[in-house]
């Protein structure tokens, strides 16, 4: 069981039938257990939360190329940030 009281192949389930909340939480448990594959997996399901997370923690170890790789799979906020990382060695 998660911490939602809910088991993560229940939160499948509801994800794999698009709900979109029950991918945040799949997200959330990803994030919290620093499980890299299994959010850039969710992030190829379409989830952008998966990307935000993904983006949050490449900003943080300054890596630009997976800001990169992150914004070329189409997360607006990996592009913001990398243009942000980048302008400011000007």
């Amino acid at each position: 069981m998660t911490d939602s009281g809910f088991d993560e192949d229940t939160l499948r389930a509801l994800a794999d039938e698009g709900n979109e909340a029950a991918l945040d939480r799949l997200a959330d448990l990803a994030d919290a257990r620093d499980d890299l594959d299994a959010l850039s997996g969710l992030l190829d399901e379409g989830s952008e939360y998966a990307g935000r997370l993904l983006t949050r923690r490449a900003v943080k170890n300054r890596d630009l190329l997976e800001l990169q790789r992150l914004s070329d799979a189409g997360s607006p906020d990996a592009e913001t940030e990398l243009e942000r990382l980048l302008s400011r060695g000007r």
